[in-house]
């Protein structure tokens, strides 16, 4: 079995050229896998069926290994079941059928509106570094971008006029955007500042060199700028949370938002909802005289 698993290793590295650092994770999910077979005497890939791997998933999720770990070991399993039947080494697929156990579901980190004012309501020097991230600030929270959608921002997407720009989002599906008053006026300042530095491209956020900033710079620039004046970490799709979740509160229109957001799936959408309730439930434990709890010693 193991001369079996190490032949796919070599399929991996070989024919797939996957990177090192994804043949290590599923020579190592798999390698769980080769344990079971050994300990339940299990002694080829063809006796391996569901129902084993049915109770290796249990085991796994048992023993505390997170919904996404059993996922991606199953995903592997399918991978090389794929191969072995390929091989004609095996008929059949064990993780067929087969989903990992639902996690619970994490709700994303946002900042609260007073606390998005102050990120963005402090004074801006008049200078190109400053005026910059500024803008970036303003445009992922006015606008709901994603990190790559900013990073790929070319001037020619930007209607400053109207108010609108148009990101290339996942799929290469393209969609136009509002973008708010305060987030305009923070990019017609960081454009007058751009061409000092002789832009190689037509890329809207650029270095002092005048090269494209990549996705490390700006994630970079943004933590910086929370803990400057948040004290606090921040990241980009912080930002894009903030965004959703601030409009939903606002116009209940779930369907609005995963229009800008660009969500191919509504479920993906309604994370947001989940924040709203809990905000609701907050204000309601705080608030209302039958939700207070009384000390238990009285």
């Amino acid at each position: 079995m193991e001369r079996q698993l190490d032949a796919y290793c070599t399929h991996l590295r070989s024919e797939r050229q996957v990177s090192s650092h994804t043949l290590e994770a599923y020579r190592r999910d798999l390698s769980k896998v080769l344990g079971f077979c050994e300990k339940q005497h299990i002694e080829s890939w063809k006796a391996l069926d569901v129902q084993s791997m049915r109770s290796l998933v249990s085991r796994l999720h048992q023993d505390g290994q997170s919904s996404r770990s059993i996922a991606r070991l199953l995903s592997a399993v399918r991978g090389f079941y794929h191969y072995l039947n390929r091989e004609g080494l095996c008929e059949h697929d064990p993780a067929n059928g087969l989903s990992p156990p639902k996690g619970e579901r994490r709700l994303p980190k946002t900042l609260d509106a007073d606390r998005a004012l102050q990120l963005l309501e402090g004074g801006v020097e008049d200078e190109f570094l400053a005026r910059r991230d500024h803008a970036i600030l303003e445009l992922f929270y006015s606008s709901g971008l994603r990190l790559s959608e900013l990073t790929g921002l070319n001037c020619a997407q930007l209607d400053l006029a109207d108010g609108l720009v148009e990101v290339l989002g996942k799929g290469s599906k393209t969609r136009v955007l509002p973008v708010g008053r305060k987030a305009r006026e923070a990019l017609d300042a960081w454009l007058k500042q751009r061409v000092l530095a002789n832009p190689l491209d037509d890329a809207v956020f650029i270095s002092q060199q005048g090269r494209r900033l990549g996705p490390r710079s700006i994630q970079l620039r943004v933590k910086a700028a929370g803990e400057r004046e948040l004290g606090q970490n921040l990241h980009p799709h912080m930002l894009r949370h903030s965004f959703a979740s601030h409009l939903l509160e606002s116009s209940q229109d779930l369907r609005g938002v995963q229009e800008l957001l660009g969500h191919a799936d509504i479920t993906t959408t309604q994370i947001y909802t989940h924040l709203d309730f809990q905000h609701l439930a907050t204000v309601y434990d705080s608030a209302h005289p039958r939700a207070k709890r009384k000390d238990p010693s009285e």
